[in-house]
């Protein structure tokens, strides 16, 4: 590229003028940050880094020797007048007239310069006509140029932009893309401002929401800013205000991650969440666990003020809908409260809720029972925004507000619309102040990937699920046992109630006993429904940790349970609610195994409540059966099962399935005494993962050499059930699962078979255990690691409990250990919950008998735990 021509007020060097430029550039940007870190105020650092570029533009522009007839033109962002502290700088060459050679050249020229100085430059260089056609393509283009301004150049050439921009204006066009386009990205962002870690920009309820509003207001010529907003009477003084302190709390957010990360960074990661805090002054407060993070602090603020962002995003929008969309108001009355008007629900009068403050929630009742209505209207919405501080002491005690909260709860649809929507305009808060509590309080336990409120409503509406025969088939055991089930309501409150005291410190669950029992005695529920719900919120976590941590072939565990839940009622209450909750916390939890253990322990129990003891005996004899009518469809001989099943003892029958006896049998026959190790894979028949089963002479360090394959292979273990036949050799069944066994499962079942054989053929050392690195998040929020070892009840084995962070290779590391102490594994139950593992092992083995020996397993397990 040719040097930079000088111009005639400057003979200064290329390499000279990007020097001095660049300096400059460095030096004010010092200050101004600099500035910010003494007074913390992000609008004057947004305009002090613009108005340093703008200077320096214009001085790289006047050097570059550009043609009179030519602006620079600042667009987006920065056009509005912003500049974070490493966002683009979105610029516009506005010309006259397609360019000729010598014009292009220095056009070049001027935009590698800018590049050279180290800014982000987004350019685009194009006449007024262009624009037009670009503007009308593209909404992104016709958005950037509606906060068009002029940095240096041609003023002429400037507003003649404006005005044809303003003639091509459609308002109506403009508000329906911009609309939907914010409808896609809520869509992105997974229609919650409650993400975990939301983006402070584009999340719902950010500032682009906040940017839309004013954008659609000044494509239709109704206002540029909030203040011209309330003056055009769109919003209130006080609404107008709100916006602005939200507004500044964003851009507060937004400088701080850029500074602190360095780069463009808008998201608010577990990683950079303390630090952002830390820099607005929270800290930390409490200890153990009533101790409460300086990031709770910092996202819960941004909860709310994204939760008010949203709400008045919503009535700013219907506003100017209404007024870029006139239509002819007809109300239909519904009451001597509210009408309807173009499907949505209206109030009568202004003041409807300051004099009849029970209508707070008798609106919501109306949209249950009317569900046609679209939504509430804006002058509906703002008005109980505005009133909803009147929801007190005194309103909750009226016995009235208290029937209609109750029918919201038994209404036959609608209910989480309208929760959601009370959450939505802080009216279910107000109303429950201990859920208020909890509204936009963060988990910290490494598989919630909501917020506390959020996750209690989505327990619900997973339960409500049940409930609709659309979602049948998602969960078609629930949505029968839920058909059956009297008082579906109950199960809501239950749900309602379950995690609302999380964050007090304590047992949640017996903290939230006494809250539901005072709720349900206030709106005067019997001893019967308040003794169930109280029973579900106390004991919602007891059926998981059974099924998932305890042996369910030990009729001692299934007895034990029954006598918990005492009757079909609360079994099945406590089964819909525990799957309901742990598919409320994400997606990740969820699989067909653990769907299959609840199933399980719920089915067993609700024999033994039926009245039918506990056999063993029994439960064998049931089992063989299923298993030798399965086997005689595969044709072998009525006898082909005996010499195996003469090899297997109870223990075997009772912890596998009739259809996993049948598979293995066939798999084994005439293979009995095999030299050679025998590997078989199939698809898990719960219809998620493979099943692997393992034959071959015991050997003290078979588990840890199986799992140093999966290891290997990146599969993440399910369950392991460990078995070792009378004449010495192991039967060992693995349920593993990885992301892309759905797509080849055939070669990779084929692929296994043979790796693994070979690998138990060719033996050899145990390699070392790699320390796999923890995620992200858990590197964020570390466990501590625990590890407990204590005899059974029978004292014929120990069970080995284990909790940590999740990591590749934890298991071979433990398997690892185990071997070393040559302890004896009989089951191994492996629960990840989204980042954190909680495994237990029942092991025996000669060194458990010494104490001290016990104490070196678990403190060697313990490093073996850590990263």
């Amino acid at each position: 590229m040719s040097s930079l021509a000088p111009s005639p007020n400057s003979a200064q060097p290329r390499e000279q003028l990007r020097s001095q430029l660049k300096a400059r550039l460095k030096s004010d940007r010092s200050v101004v940050i600099a500035t910010f870190n003494e007074d913390g105020k992000p609008e004057k650092l947004l305009r002090g880094l613009r108005q340093s570029v703008d200077a320096v533009l214009a001085q790289a522009w006047e050097e570059a020797g550009l043609p009179h007839e030519t602006a620079l033109v600042g667009v987006g962002g920065y056009g509005r007048g912003e500049l974070f502290p490493n966002s683009d700088v979105d610029v516009l060459i506005l010309l006259h007239k397609p360019p000729g050679e010598d014009t292009r050249r220095k056009l070049e020229e001027f935009v590698q310069l800018l590049w050279d100085l180290g800014l982000e430059i987004g350019s685009s260089i194009r006449t007024i006509d262009e624009c037009l056609v670009e503007s009308k393509a593209d909404i992104t283009v016709q958005t950037s140029l509606l906060e068009a301004r002029l940095v240096t150049g041609n003023q002429q050439l400037f507003e003649q932009l404006q005005q044809a921009y303003d003639a091509a204006m459609d308002p109506q066009a403009f508000f329906h893309a911009k609309t939907s386009e914010m409808r896609q990205r809520h869509a992105k962002y997974e229609d919650t401002a409650f993400s975990l870690e939301p983006n402070c920009k584009e999340s719902p309820g950010g500032l682009r929401d906040l940017q839309v509003i004013l954008w659609v207001a000044r494509a239709a010529g109704l206002a540029s800013s909030w203040r011209t907003l309330a003056t055009r009477g769109l919003i209130t003084q006080t609404e107008a205000r709100q916006l602005m302190e939200k507004e500044r709390a964003f851009k507060d957010i937004r400088v701080r991650l850029h500074l602190h990360a360095g780069r463009r960074e808008d998201r608010l990661v577990f990683d950079v969440q303390t630090a952002v805090a830390e820099s607005l002054g929270l800290h930390s407060t409490g200890s153990g666990i009533h101790m409460r993070r300086a990031s709770e602090y910092l996202m819960q603020r941004y909860y709310w003020a994204a939760k008010t962002v949203t709400q008045l995003n919503t009535i700013l929008l219907q506003n100017i809908e209404a007024r870029l969309f006139p239509q002819d108001d007809d109300p239909q009355p519904i009451n001597a409260r509210f009408n309807e008007v173009n499907g949505f629900i209206d109030i009568s009068a202004d003041d409807v809720f300051e004099k009849t403050p029970s209508a707070m929630l008798e609106i919501f009742v109306l949209m249950t029972e009317r569900p046609a209505l679209k939504g509430i209207t804006a002058r509906a919405t703002r008005a109980l925004w505005h009133e909803r501080f009147k929801i007190d002491g005194r309103f909750r005690a009226d016995p009235v507000n208290r029937a209609y909260f109750l029918r919201i709860l038994q209404a036959p649809v609608g209910i989480i619309h309208a929760l959601r929507r009370m959450n939505d305009l802080s009216i279910l808060g107000r109303y429950l102040p201990n859920f208020r509590k909890i509204v936009g309080q963060m988990q910290h336990d490494l598989f919630h990937v909501y917020t506390v409120d959020q996750h209690i409503l989505m327990v619900v509406r997973n339960m409500r699920r049940f409930t609709m025969t659309e979602h049948a088939h998602e969960y078609p055991y629930c949505s029968q046992l839920m058909a059956n089930y009297p008082q579906h309501w109950l199960l809501y409150v239950a749900a309602l109630f379950h995690d609302i005291a999380k964050g007090r410190g304590g047992d949640h669950s017996k903290l939230g006993v006494a809250d539901v029992v005072q709720f349900c005695q206030d709106h005067g529920m019997s001893g019967d429904e308040t003794e169930l719900v109280a029973f579900l919120v106390e004991q919602h976590l007891l059926m998981s940790q059974v099924a998932q941590k305890q042996d369910l072939s030990d009729p001692d565990v299934i007895t034990a349970f029954a006598r918990t839940v005492r009757d079909e009622r609360h079994l099945t209450g406590l089964y819909l609610l525990t799957v309901a909750d742990i598919r409320g916390t994400s997606p990740k939890v969820w699989n067909a195994w653990k769907a299959k253990l609840l199933e399980d322990l719920y089915k067993m129990t609700l024999r033994v409540l039926g009245g039918e003891p506990p056999s063993a005996d029994r439960e064998l004899k049931n089992r063989q059966q299923e298993a030798l009518a399965t086997l005689r469809l595969y044709g072998l001989p009525p006898d082909a099962h005996e010499p195996l099943w003469q090899q297997l003892d109870m223990a075997y029958f009772l912890r596998h399935d009739s259809s996993d006896i049948a598979w293995q049998t066939r798999a084994l026959y005439d293979r009995l005494n095999s030299d050679k190790p025998v590997v078989k894979c199939r698809l898990a028949p719960i219809g998620e993962g493979l099943q692997i089963a393992v034959y071959i002479r015991d050997q003290p360090d078979l588990f840890a050499r199986i799992c140093s394959y999966f290891d290997r292979k990146n599969f993440s273990i399910l369950d392991a059930k460990i078995h070792t036949t009378r004449h010495g050799y192991a039967l060992d069944t693995f349920l593993v699962t990885e992301q892309s066994f759905a797509k080849s499962y055939r070669d990779i079942i084929s692929l296994i078979e043979h790796e693994l054989c070979d690998l138990l053929i060719s033996g050899g050392p145990l390699p070392t255990p790699a320390r796999g690195r923890l995620s992200r998040l858990s590197r964020t929020f570390p466990i501590q690691p625990t590890v407990d070892l204590r005899p059974d009840e029978r004292g014929q084995f120990y069970l080995l409990s284990v909790a940590a962070n999740d990591r590749t290779g934890l298991l071979y590391s433990i398997a690892n250990v185990l071997t070393n102490y040559k302890v004896n594994l009989h089951t191994a139950k492996i629960m990840t919950l989204g980042e954190r593992v909680e495994d237990v092992f029942i092991v025996d083995g000669a060194a458990l008998a010494n104490t001290r020996t016990q104490l070196q397993l678990e403190t060697d397990l313990l490093e073996a735990l850590k990263v």
